[in-house]
C-alpha cells in the first residue's frame, strides 16, 4: 500500500515537472504567434499606403505604354485634344469688309483649303484693362449658341508674337441692311415671312439659353445667297435671370432702342429684344427704317408720334419711370399703324403692334410669334432655296439683280 502511494506521488511529481517544462514552450508559442500577427499587420497597412501612392501619384510610363493606353477604347486620354491658337498668317485677307468700335472685319481665304472666312481683328489698343469684354461676351455666346441662324464661331488666331488677336467665322455675302439700301424694291412679303421665321427662331434659341443680344438691327443680320439670314455681333449681349441684377441701359442702337430703354428703366429683360425684331419687321416691309431718330429725346418723340402717347392704363408704371418725370411730350392718343402701313394684312398689322406694344410685361415673346397666324396666311413664306442672289459689296461685286415681281 505504501508502495502505490508513493507510485501515486511520483506520477503527479512527473505530471507538475512537465507542466512546468512545456509551460515556457507554450509562452514562447504563443508570443511567436502574436509577433506574426503584428508583422502581418503591419505588412498589410503598407501594402494599402503603396498603393494608395500608386493611385495618387503621377506614373511615368514608357512610350510603349503610352502608346497602348491610347489604343485602348476606354481611355481617358482619347477625347478631344487641347491645342493652342492658330498663327493668323494660315489666311490670307483678301479685302476689308467693314470696320466698327470693337474690331475690322476682313474676307479671308484660308490658304490650306481655299475656303472664304469672315476675318475678325479685335481692336486692342486701347484696351487698358486686358482682353475686351464685349470680345469675350461674343467668343463665349457664339461657343455656347449653336443654330443655323447663329452665325457660327471657327477659331481664334493670334499674330505670331500676340500682339494682335482674330475671331474666324463663317462667311456670309451681305449684310440685311447694306443689301436693303441697294435693292430698288424691298423684300416680297413671301421672303418677308421667312426672314422674320428665321429671325425669330435664333432669338428664341437666345433667350431659352438665358441670353439677350441687346443689339438687333438689320446690320447686325448677315444674309447669304440662299435666303439664309444668320444673328451676328454678340458684344452686347448677356445672361439674364431673375432676379435680373445690375444692368446697363446703355445698350440696343438708338433706332432699334425700346421705350422702356429709353424712359430709364433699371431692369429689363428679353422684351427689348422683341421691340427691336418689331422695328426690323417694319424696316423689311417699307424698306426704310420705322423711327430713325437724331436723339433719344427725338427717338420718343417718333415712337409717340406713331403709336400713341402711353399712360397708365396702356402701359401701367409708366409714370414710375425716371423720365417720364424729366421730360413732357405733347398728348397724341391715336396708333398711326395702320395708315403708315395700309397694304399690311390686319394679321400682318396685329402681330406688328404686338412687338411694339408699350408694356413689356404684354409684348409677344419669339416663340409666341413664330405660331402667330400671320405667318399661315396667303403669301406663305417662300422657301430659302427659291430666293433670288445678290450681288456681294462684301466680295466687290458691282452688278445689281432684285427680286422678280409676282
Amino acid at each position: 500500500m505504501g508502495k502505490s502511494i508513493r507510485s501515486k506521488g511520483q506520477r503527479k511529481n512527473r505530471a507538475l515537472r512537465r507542466e512546468m517544462i512545456h509551460k515556457p514552450k507554450e509562452e514562447e508559442r504563443l508570443n511567436r504567434l502574436v509577433e506574426n500577427e503584428v508583422v502581418e499587420t503591419k505588412q498589410q497597412e503598407q501594402i494599402s499606403v503603396d498603393t494608395e501612392k500608386m493611385e495618387t501619384e503621377p506614373k511615368i510610363l514608357s512610350k510603349k505604354q503610352k502608346e497602348m493606353l491610347l489604343m485602348s477604347p476606354d481611355s481617358c486620354l482619347n477625347g478631344p485634344k487641347i491645342t493652342g491658337c492658330r498663327n493668323v498668317d494660315l489666311y490670307e485677307k483678301l479685302n476689308r469688309i467693314e470696320e466698327g468700335s470693337y474690331g475690322i472685319v476682313y474676307r479671308a481665304k484660308e490658304k490650306s483649303t481655299g475656303r472664304i472666312f469672315a476675318l475678325k481683328k479685335l481692336k486692342l489698343e486701347k484696351e487698358k484693362d486686358g482682353f475686351p469684354i464685349t470680345s469675350i461676351r461674343e467668343i463665349h455666346t457664339l461657343k455656347l449658341i449653336k443654330h443655323p441662324n447663329v452665325v457660327e464661331i471657327i477659331e481664334i488666331c493670334t499674330t505670331s508674337n500676340f500682339n494682335h488677336i482674330f475671331i474666324v467665322m463663317e462667311y456670309l455675302e451681305h449684310d440685311l441692311k447694306t443689301l436693303m439700301e441697294n435693292m430698288a424694291e424691298p423684300f416680297l412679303l413671301s421672303e418677308t415671312k421667312t426672314l422674320m421665321l428665321q429671325l425669330l427662331s435664333a432669338v428664341d434659341c437666345l433667350h431659352n439659353n438665358w441670353i439677350i443680344h441687346r443689339d438687333l438691327k438689320t446690320s447686325n443680320l448677315l444674309m447669304n445667297n440662299r435666303g439664309q439670314i444668320k444673328v451676328a455681333d454678340f458684344g452686347l449681349a448677356r445672361r439674364f435671370g431673375s432676379p435680373m441684377g445690375e444692368v446697363t441701359q446703355l445698350v440696343v442702337t438708338l433706332w432699334y432702342r425700346s421705350p422702356e430703354l429709353l424712359l430709364g428703366a433699371t431692369t429689363y429683360s428679353t422684351e427689348i429684344d422683341l421691340w427691336s425684331i418689331g422695328c426690323i419687321f417694319a424696316e423689311l416691309i417699307d424698306n426704310s427704317p420705322l423711327l430713325p431718330g437724331k436723339g433719344e429725346i427725338d427717338q420718343l418723340s417718333k415712337i409717340f408720334q406713331l403709336l400713341g402717347t402711353p399712360n397708365e392704363t396702356s402701359w401701367p408704371g409708366y409714370y414710375d419711370l425716371p423720365n417720364t418725370r424729366t421730360v413732357n411730350f405733347a398728348n397724341q392718343p391715336n396708333n398711326n399703324l395702320t395708315s403708315k402701313f395700309a397694304y399690311l394684312s390686319p394679321l400682318g398689322l396685329d402681330l406688328l403692334n404686338k412687338f411694339l406694344t408699350y408694356d413689356p410685361q404684354k409684348r409677344i415673346t419669339a416663340s409666341e410669334a413664330m405660331e402667330h397666324p400671320f405667318f399661315k396666311e396667303s403669301p406663305l413664306p417662300k422657301p430659302s432655296e427659291l430666293f433670288p442672289s445678290f450681288p456681294s459689296k462684301a466680295s466687290g461685286e458691282r452688278k445689281r439683280y432684285h427680286s422678280p415681281q409676282i
